[in-house]
């Protein structure tokens, strides 16, 4: 018993003998625990055995049994503080994440801002699931003239939706997915932290520490997911906790659940595949380097499936749910098709920097998402994986595509933050990083208070405008269960009771319409036309229910036809959306 050491919970810190080992680089104010290779078997053994080699030199300098127990106390004392504090950061980081976003998109519907286009359509889709239905959106599929039935599946491949249908069981509004989509961006707050202790494993335990405080307080308050909250729900809320774990597993050589992750991503957009296939090309280079062979075939698997996913569910499985062929096509400066885009770009390819430079918004968008970062992104092999998406949005023709207000930033978030991450890891290995870091901070941050941070502490930012602000008065007055044409701006208030699509230049004869005569509306060109509307439906079996400061609520008491009057059949061909000219034109502009 006298030769044998003590516990390691009660060995001495040991000053300069070695009596405890060093404490392992990573973030000491986080409770989470050590992953990967460094705590394998082979690794446990070999400490195992330091710990008694250091305990007989401790013996041998005078140590007794009862001050080792003291000096270890004071030692777990310190680290029991350490993660205690590091843990509260975490969480109060989350909890920032949460409350910012949380309260930009509760703004956004207390405004009137959360439209049916596109919020209103994934309420729907969200809260057929919740019936046990495929996901169908009357907004969706009567303005653009998709037959009777369709499934958004066929639309876009986002099975990861019916995860949120339970919820749904719960509180069934619109709403809901406000706040699930917060919650799955505060989600990726830990995530980022362990990021960056992957990231900074090598660096002194306070480096680790800081790192991982800056890299969460800089995604926590992102202005892409600031933007993303602000415009209501998307399928990107999935998207970024999604890459975030397979990153973060990737970096721990966890690479089964990494695979796992890569699958899941794959289900959050059809697109997704071309991201997993590049980070598939990272893993696989980073474990060869490493030596783990597990890791190599995982990459090699992921980039050969990653874009094979994408190809099937791009040219089988949405056509099989009823999309029409090349119905997302916006690349036409390139070709007609993917096969000719991709002859022309063998036969010229200087076409490729020539459409992603025209219009100049897209360089000035592709300045600021790389810019706001310090340009950090740029110096990680990790920075691979946003090229397809930044290629999808330089070389469309779409001019939704271009603005950075959009959710569609969001998808990068994770990707660049995790590059920055690595990069500023990689500089403190050979220069100083503050520099870098206090500029990355400054520079995002200036652009969540832009996008994002500003609108909270806006008190008008709080209320409708004026213009908007009798239509959810009018709203209120439609009866459950009502066919309703309503205003863009307000479907969503009336999609949890009633058969609700949006007014659009084709009457479509519902009891009931909402429309503004004041304010140009979305998808109406101008003024004017709205205006037109209204007096059509007078004039041919509509009555006026509610009028005030350009609202008016329509009842239809009289079943004769309406000039124009059309609701898609099962031969309906689905039209795609004329972009308004303004559109695009401005990089901040809502």
């Amino acid at each position: 018993m006298g030769n044998t050491p003590p516990h390691p919970s009660t060995r001495p810190s040991g000053e300069s003998t070695g009596l405890v080992p060093r404490p392992r680089p990573a973030d000491e104010g986080d409770s989470a625990a050590p992953s990967g290779p460094r705590w394998t078997r082979d690794r446990t053994r070999d400490r195992a055995r330091d710990w008694r080699r250091d305990w007989t030199r401790g013996k041998a300098r005078g140590w007794t049994r009862g001050k080792a127990r003291d000096r270890g106390r004071h030692w777990t004392r310190g680290r029991g503080r350490d993660w205690a504090r590091g843990r509260g950061r975490g969480l109060a980081l989350t909890a920032l994440c949460l409350l910012v976003c949380a309260g930009l998109g509760l703004q956004s519907w207390t405004a009137l801002r959360a439209t049916g286009f596109d919020l209103g359509i994934f309420d729907q889709a969200v809260r057929a699931y919740a019936h046990g239905e495929l996901p169908r959106s009357p907004i969706k599929n009567v303005h653009h003239a998709f037959p009777p039935g369709f499934s958004l599946l066929g639309d876009h491949f986002t099975p990861a939706l019916a995860l949120l249908a339970p919820l749904y069981l719960l509180w069934d509004d619109p709403r809901t997915l406000i706040l699930a989509q917060a919650a799955l961006f505060a989600a990726g707050v830990p995530v980022v932290r362990r990021i960056a202790r992957h990231a900074f494993q090598d660096a002194p335990p306070r480096v680790g520490r800081r790192a991982a405080d800056l890299g969460g307080l800089v995604y926590a308050l992102g202005w892409p997911l600031l933007g993303s909250a602000y415009n209501g729900f998307h399928e990107v809320a999935f998207a970024v906790p999604f890459t975030l774990l397979m990153l973060e597993r990737g970096l721990a050589h966890r690479y089964g659940a990494a695979a796992f992750w890569a699958a899941l991503l794959c289900t959050a957009k059809e697109d997704m595949g071309l991201v997993v296939g590049a980070y598939g090309l990272v893993l696989a280079v980073r474990a060869h380097r490493a030596g783990h062979r597990a890791g190599r075939a995982t990459g090699v698997a992921l980039a050969l499936a990653g874009p094979l996913v994408s190809a099937l569910v791009i040219s089988w499985f949405l056509p099989a749910m009823g999309g029409p062929e090349g119905y997302y096509w916006s690349y036409g400066r390139l070709g007609a098709d993917p096969a000719d885009a991709l002859a022309h770009v063998l036969t010229a390819p200087w076409i490729l920097p020539q459409v992603a430079a025209t219009p100049f918004v897209k360089v000035a968008m592709v300045a600021w998402i790389l810019g706001t970062l310090a340009l950090l992104p740029l110096g990680s092999p990790t920075f691979l994986l946003a090229v397809p998406l930044l290629a999808e949005r330089v070389l469309s023709d779409n001019p939704n595509h271009w603005p950075v207000i959009n959710h569609y930033d969001a998808f990068l978030w994770p990707i660049l933050l995790t590059a920055a991450l690595e990069t500023l890891a990689r500089l403190r290995e050979r220069r100083g990083i503050r520099p870098w870091a206090v500029t990355a901070l400054v520079l995002s941050s200036a652009a969540a208070v832009v996008l994002g941070l500003a609108l909270l502490v806006r008190p008008d930012s709080w209320r409708p405008s004026p213009d908007k602000r009798p239509l959810a008065t009018a709203a209120a007055l439609i009866p459950d269960g009502a066919t309703v044409e309503a205003d863009n701006t307000v479907a969503p208030r009336l999609t949890a009771r009633t058969d609700v699509v949006i007014v659009d230049g084709t009457p479509r004869g519902a009891d009931w319409v909402l429309l503004r005569t004041n304010d140009r509306t979305f998808p109406f060109a101008s003024v004017e036309e709205q205006r037109q509307r209204v007096a059509l439906l007078l004039t041919h079996g509509y009555t006026t229910v509610w009028h005030r400061e350009g609202t008016v609520l329509l009842h239809r008491t009289d079943a004769v036809p309406i000039p124009g009057m059309h609701r898609p059949g099962p031969d309906s061909t689905p039209v795609r959306e004329a972009v308004p000219e303004d559109v695009g034109a401005n990089l901040l502009r809502r």
